[in-house]
């Protein structure tokens, strides 16, 4: 990959990386000062049922900050845009579309179809 590219990516996953991290505390933060008594049972049900909301989807992020994490070591370790099956490049085009891929796209289109085929 040239190194244009790979500034490129580092650059954009390393702001996608504070945002994410940002956010996070943000959330946090949030939960902490919320200490709110509900007179209703609806209403409090109505809150928690948020409060999971948002904790499912933070949980999510902190998965996406650790792979974040682990596609800039592979782009300072020299293995960032080539596939862990084939060993083969993945595309550009690819990369901008999912930067955190760590296969091309032929090789997950078969890890998808066997997963779809063994029910996973």
């Amino acid at each position: 990959m040239k190194k244009k590219d790979l500034e490129y990516f580092k650059e954009l996953l390393n702001d996608r990386l504070r945002d994410l991290e940002s956010q996070a505390d943000d959330t946090v933060s949030g939960m902490v000062s919320q200490k709110e008594t509900f007179p209703d049972p609806t209403d409090r049900a109505s809150h928690e049922a948020n409060r999971s909301f948002m904790l499912r989807i933070r949980d999510r992020e902190h998965k996406l900050i650790k792979k974040i994490r682990k596609a800039l070591d592979r782009i300072d370790n020299g293995t960032y845009g080539i596939c862990d099956k084939c060993e083969e490049n993945i595309t550009t085009k690819r990369l901008k579309a999912r930067p955190v891929t760590t296969q091309c796209i032929d090789c997950k289109k078969k890890e998808e179809a066997l997963e779809n085929a063994l029910g996973i």
